[in-house]
């Protein structure tokens, strides 16, 4: 920046009052050059990095409630404990609960002998017994009839009484009745009673496998066991405790991977996909993620969209609920016009400008519009072309078409 006019003539006439006179300054002797830093305007891709607040969570969590409503006989695990899916966590009292799979065991085997006996032996006896009835009363159908067929044809030869005949005929009609009484017997157990019987049978066989089962499941939710691998977050009771059947006794997350919950305003969800690459800053550093859902609709209170970022957790070193900052790389521009965010000045009419410096060592304004920006990087998408040379520090206050002098910038350390 050019020092101020009086500045100068108080300098200039103290040293030629010092000095009893000196050489004056001609007239046309150009002003000091004022000394700048610069960059050049490079064609490279820069992206569209979008950042937000989120909240980390668990990729996976589960809060253990047990089925049935025991006291709580012991636990295995304790808060912190590292468990595997399928792990025993606690067991519950179950006394009771052996002895009524005890008894429906023993229920399930008097099912079991009952249709082994319908099936194999009563049935089977009485199929035998009625084919026996029906043989031996039709045999005696066939004997009465040739008895009275025999007792009629000597009646006719007048060589026999036709009381006899009678007899015979009266015998006939009551062996007939025992053929048809014993044939529909063996018809029934055939085609009705045995078929009813085996599905009896094996209705009670059935039922009883079923109760078995039941006992036996019932049984089993005596055994609380980890439904996913992960930590031990909470276990809020102690053995001896009532655990009410729904209300959770212990709860595991799975911190392998982390979520990070994050919303997005509306106006950039438009350039969110799942699969975009992340970052999650944290403590130790930038950790890489990965977009795995951006919210189908938007909060009606604050216009935002809700967007999920996992990433590995190895160590577990990004703990659930700790807030984080969200970086998401939703665009890539490869043939940007570049500059130094520092080199970005504002305009007295208002927007942005940067000071050219020329071959010839003049500063010239020139406007300018910003496009995207990521960190100390900034696109410019009107006003520059690329290779031009631009002010970095230095250009605050410096005049449209002012002489400067380019330095390089401090190395870091240097006095």
């Amino acid at each position: 920046m050019n020092p101020p006019l009086w500045l100068v003539l108080s300098l200039l006439l103290a040293a030629l009052s010092g000095c009893g006179g000196g050489k004056e300054k001609a007239a046309d002797e150009p002003d000091a050059a004022t000394t700048v830093q610069t960059a050049r305007a490079a064609r490279e891709p820069i992206q569209r990095i979008i950042t937000a607040d989120a909240i980390l969570y668990p990729v996976s969590q589960s809060a253990v409630t047990p089925k049935i409503s025991a006291p709580v006989k012991r636990f295995l695990v304790n808060r912190g404990d590292h468990v595997t899916k399928g792990q025993l966590l606690a067991e519950l009292e179950d006394r009771d609960l052996v002895s009524a799979v005890g008894e429906s065991k023993a229920q399930l085997e008097q099912a079991e002998a009952q249709f082994l006996t319908t099936t194999q032996a009563q049935l089977p006896d009485d199929m035998t017994k009625a084919r026996a009835d029906d043989e031996s009363a039709k045999q005696a159908l066939n004997a009465a009839k040739k008895l009275y067929d025999n007792r009629v044809a000597l009646v006719r030869e007048g060589a026999l009484a036709q009381k006899l005949a009678d007899d015979a005929k009266v015998a006939l009609v009551q062996a007939q009745s025992q053929f048809d009484t014993a044939h529909r017997h063996l018809e029934s157990i055939q085609s009705v009673s045995g078929t009813q019987q085996v599905k009896s049978a094996q209705g009670l066989l059935d039922a009883g496998k079923a109760h078995y089962a039941s006992m036996q499941a019932q049984l089993s939710y005596a055994e609380i066991r980890s439904p996913i691998a992960g930590i031990v977050a909470d276990r809020p009771a102690s053995a001896g405790e009532m655990a009410a059947s729904g209300s959770p006794i212990i709860t595991i997350v799975d911190t392998s991977e982390i979520v990070a919950r994050a919303n997005v305003p509306a106006l950039d969800v438009g350039r969110l996909k799942v699969g975009q690459t992340a970052t999650l800053t944290s403590a130790g550093g930038d950790v890489p993620a990965k977009v795995i859902v951006v919210s189908p609709t938007a909060d009606p209170a604050s216009t935002t969209i809700e967007v999920w970022v996992k990433a590995k957790n190895p160590g577990g070193v990004l703990k659930p609920g700790v807030t984080t900052k969200v970086s998401i790389q939703a665009q890539t521009i490869p043939d940007a016009v570049v500059i130094p965010a520092a080199a970005l000045l504002s305009s007295d009419e208002g927007g942005s400008q940067v000071m050219v410096v020329t071959p010839d060592f003049v500063a010239h304004e020139v406007k300018v519009e910003t496009g995207v920006r990521q960190g100390d990087r900034v696109q410019v998408t009107e006003g520059l072309k690329g290779g031009e040379t631009v002010v970095t520090n230095g250009g605050v206050g410096l005049a449209d078409k002012s002489k400067v002098q380019v330095t390089l910038p401090h190395a870091k350390g240097d006095e």
